[in-house]
């Protein structure tokens, strides 16, 4: 049932991870709850200004058909840095026939999902949010002022919390929207930029927390507001200064609730091995969902924190991969590679997909490195945008992973993307991409 409100909107992501829906009435409240609610499957596959694409076969061959936006079952979420009674009812998309649409972003980690599921097996996920906290009053985004001074930021400041108690009104409201909003948000530290933050959303079934995330961004950049500050998820907001990651955790129990990474060792057994080796193997192919706008390449440059080699290791942040320690009965998969812009249900789609088909094809991966991954002899990221357009396109790891219609929507969205941003200068890209990533 949906609470007593006077402000719903009900929105599907599209392929770049924003909001796209509609804002309805209260007499529409039955047909939300029915799944009634129409929109064109076409919106889900829009350049990241909102445009359509050009030839879009969702468009001109098939008259700009409507699709069905159908609740996930979350419910009627609040949007507390609205109002008091504005909620939000999470969707995808279905077909008229009501059967799933394969250009939205969601269904592409479900399908993923199916294949563990035909196995018994249920994945759990969990996410680090970093974003950044700036100022953009003036002409020019520059490093957000502190709170408590009026000054702005001065350099890193890693893991102070000074820092973060000079926001502490923020966090607050953060933290208390997130307990609405049922996200289950835990620690918070300062990061390594100057105003960048870190927030870990715990581990949950893995649909969930992609949910999580995706809610996650379009809060935060409420409060912030609230608090007249931006936030941002750009992979890069201030050359020399830190880059933003959102890695993921992941682990597969059975049935019984059994983690199938564990074999009572420190390094996980042959499951475990074979889920490495397919990140591996697809990870150069599935650039573009790991940075999926011209900005993202600047932040996948040797020497910065972002991991570029195509390697792993056990407790090892330089490698792209890592296996962090703790119990056993705990063991899990790191995957560091992805910008802060990704869209979190293609990101743990192209994850969690190279790890089944490593376990279904027993893969075999390279030695775990020791040491600095920057240091070694690895296969790197694709550094080009171009270049991984290409890749995700034609790559046969990738069409084992998503579906046909959804590789021709994301691949004729960037390449558009790609075309007009050559006609922006670099330095207003942030009108961009500030806070629609």
């Amino acid at each position: 049932m949906l609470p007593d409100l006077s402000s719903l909107r009900i929105a599907a992501s599209d392929l770049n991870g924003r909001m796209r829906g509609k804002r309805l009435p209260a007499d529409f409240m039955r047909k939300v709850e029915n799944g009634a609610v129409r929109m064109p499957l076409s919106v889900l596959n829009v350049d990241i200004w909102g445009a359509d694409i050009d030839d879009n076969p969702l468009v001109f061959e098939t008259g700009d058909r409507d699709g069905y936006m159908q609740p996930t079952g979350r419910g009627a979420v609040p949007m507390p840095w609205l109002s008091d009674d504005a909620y939000l009812m999470p969707a995808t998309m279905l077909k008229e026939d009501q059967t799933p649409f394969e250009g939205d972003p969601r269904r592409a980690l479900e399908r993923v999902l199916e294949r563990y599921t035909a196995k018994g097996w249920e994945v759990r996920a969990a996410a680090e949010m970093e974003f950044y906290l700036v100022d953009d009053s003036g002409e020019t985004p520059v490093q957000v002022k502190n709170p408590r001074t009026g000054r702005p930021l001065v350099g890193a400041n890693i893991l102070s919390l000074a820092e973060l108690d000079a926001f502490e009104p923020f966090f607050n409201s953060l933290y208390r929207a997130c307990d609405m909003m049922d996200i289950p948000a835990q620690t918070a530290i300062s990061e390594v930029g100057t105003g960048q933050f870190e927030i870990d959303i715990n581990h949950r079934e893995a649909m969930e927390a992609a949910d999580n995330a995706w809610l996650f961004k379009t809060m935060v950049k409420g409060i912030a507001r609230q608090h007249n500050m931006a936030a941002t998820f750009m992979p890069k907001p201030f050359a020399g200064d830190a880059g933003t990651g959102l890695h993921v955790h992941f682990s597969v129990v059975d049935a019984d609730g059994n983690n199938v990474f564990d074999d009572g060792s420190e390094e996980g057994n042959d499951t475990l091995l074979h889920a490495v080796a397919g990140c591996l193997e697809a990870m150069r192919a599935s650039t573009l969902v790991f940075a999926p706008h011209g900005p993202s390449y600047d932040r996948i440059v040797p020497g910065e924190h972002a991991p570029i080699s195509v390697c792993w290791g056990y407790e090892n942040r330089t490698a792209a991969i890592r296996i962090p320690a703790g119990p056993p009965a705990g063991r899990r998969i790191e995957h560091r590679i992805a910008g802060g812009d990704t869209n979190i249900y293609l990101h743990l789609a192209a994850v969690l997909g190279a790890a089944i088909d490593g376990i279904e094809r027993k893969a075999t991966p390279p030695a775990p490195i020791t040491g600095n991954a920057y240091e070694g002899e690895h296969p790197e990221l694709v550094t080009n945008w171009n270049d991984a357009i290409d890749l995700f396109e034609n790559d046969p790891l990738i069409a084992q992973i998503f579906h046909p219609r959804l590789i021709e929507n994301l691949v004729m969205t960037k390449r558009q993307e790609l075309r007009l941003l050559a006609d922006i200068p670099p330095e207003d890209h942030w009108m961009t991409y500030l806070e629609t990533v």
